[in-house]
């Protein structure tokens, strides 16, 4: 119960917390575009059996693998570093972040549901 609590908060208010702290200026429409980021978790329906509690999905679906994570990592870069932001067109930045964040912040909970194992 301890852990679905955790994960669950983790998932859904964190994120709040999250947007508050890093787009004061538009920290209730980062929060919503964070919690749109558990949409990743659709790879869930790729897996045999759907759900399974004793899987841990770090490693496991597709757009949860160390590929998919490090490529969110390196688009949030694009977004931070300042030779990789000239890339970005400048009106995508912050729904770039917080869309990226969103999803680290998504596998860093996913990761502590593996430690509970």
């Amino acid at each position: 119960m301890i852990q679905f609590l955790i994960h669950y908060g983790l998932h859904l208010l964190a994120p709040g917390l999250i947007a508050w702290i890093f787009f004061p200026q538009s920290w209730k429409k980062a929060w919503i575009i964070m919690l749109a980021t558990m949409l990743v978790d659709l790879d869930h329906l790729l897996a045999t059996p759907l759900f399974d509690p004793e899987r841990c999905s770090i490693g496991h679906h597709p757009l949860h693998s160390g590929p998919a994570i490090g490529l969110y990592l390196l688009l949030l870069a694009a977004t931070l570093v300042p030779p990789l932001r000239r890339a970005v067109p400048a009106r995508l930045i912050p729904l770039s972040q917080m869309i990226l964040l969103g999803l680290l912040f998504h596998m860093l909970t996913d990761y502590q549901d593996c430690l509970w194992m």
